[in-house]
């Protein structure tokens, strides 16, 4: 199931010469390692994951897509050690514990502060938000985080939120082919405009 899911993402972006890479961030203990492993081939998977702490960034490759994984931590300090990464990717998946309302606040800013950042106002890079950990009791749901977070104020990005359980996979495949989807169509226009 794990190659499949990513068969599918390299399928519809068609890869060929151009390099893709996809920035997977948010903060500590969203869920983010867990579901970097359902996109890694089946020897490159974790089998544990370990909480990151501080700050990590860890970076694979699989038939042609990039991946970038950034621990945000919600530590301003390291915020220049990873914004430059902002300026070569294609998409960006951003992970939310969806039953830590305490730092829905945290992510906001953070969310504000990459879309208004030099390397990516002017894009129109998709952003697919996993709403993670689903089915914890205190959850809340993909279209509340989408309020709270002020998603509907987002006009220059494509932007979606699925809902997801990182352990079990599900939502996962729905985000992934949305993304894959929205990047096709990006480099396809930007094709066009060359």
């Amino acid at each position: 199931k794990h190659i499949s899911m990513f068969d599918k993402l390299a399928n519809i972006l068609k890869i060929k010469k151009e390099k893709m890479t996809i920035l997977v961030i948010g903060l500590n203990g969203g869920g983010k390692s867990t579901i970097i492993n359902h996109f890694k081939s089946l020897n490159e998977q974790t089998t544990i994951t370990v909480p990151t702490v501080g700050f990590t960034i860890e970076q694979f490759q699989n038939q042609g897509v990039h991946f970038t994984i950034i621990d945000t931590s919600g530590a301003r300090r390291h915020r220049n050690l990873w914004e430059h990464h902002f300026k070569n990717c294609q998409g960006i998946v951003y992970v939310i514990d969806s039953s830590d309302k305490m730092r829905m606040i945290v992510i906001r800013d953070e969310i504000n502060l990459f879309l208004n950042h030099p390397h990516l106002e002017n894009r129109k890079i998709p952003i697919l938000l996993f709403a993670n950990k689903q089915n914890s009791e205190d959850a809340m749901s993909s279209s509340k985080i989408a309020t709270v977070l002020g998603l509907n104020e987002i006009n220059n990005n494509p932007w979606y939120i699925s809902s997801s359980e990182a352990i079990s996979g599900v939502g996962l495949e729905e985000g992934i082919q949305w993304l894959a989807e929205q990047i096709r169509l990006s480099v396809q226009s930007s094709k066009h405009s060359k």
